[in-house]
């Protein structure tokens, strides 16, 4: 593996950011996130594999093939957070180190969304912080994969 990479990760509706429930999500697109996440990462020799889908079998693809050629998922699974043992299985298989990120805190939100199936596969779990949630997730990865 020539370029260090980081598989970046973003599931349903989140094509939406920007325009859906600005009060819960804000005002930040995925673009807009995408663009941080690679720059958090570049600032620490990284680069970024971002795949947004709608579809849980194209995020669990994406999820196996980084096994290849990645050293971390970041991974905002959105409403499969709380439905989806097959993303959770890929991302045991992967056996990579996981952060999942959410922008609004979970926890303050209907009580459906307080479970996490892949909470339970990742190492640390970031909800609340909005976009600076992405670049956290980086930091830790750097620090994590530096050791």
């Amino acid at each position: 593996m020539t370029e260090r990479r980081l598989l970046l990760v973003n599931g349903p509706n989140l094509n939406l950011l920007g325009t859906r429930q600005p009060e819960i999500y804000g005002t930040t697109t995925l673009v807009q996130i995408e663009q941080l996440t690679s720059d958090a990462a570049a600032e620490h020799g990284f680069v970024v594999r971002a795949v947004h889908s709608n579809h849980e079998g194209a995020l669990i693809d994406a999820i196996q093939l980084a096994r290849k050629d990645c050293l971390g998922i970041i991974i905002n699974p959105a409403a499969y957070s709380h439905t989806s043992v097959a993303i959770a299985d890929a991302l045991r298989a992967a056996d990579l180190p996981v952060v999942e990120v959410h922008l609004s805190n979970i926890h303050r939100r209907e009580e459906f969304r307080h479970h996490s199936f892949t909470s339970a596969v990742a190492e640390v779990v970031i909800a609340g912080a909005g976009p600076l949630g992405y670049r956290f997730a980086v930091d830790w990865l750097a620090e994590r994969l530096a050791k």
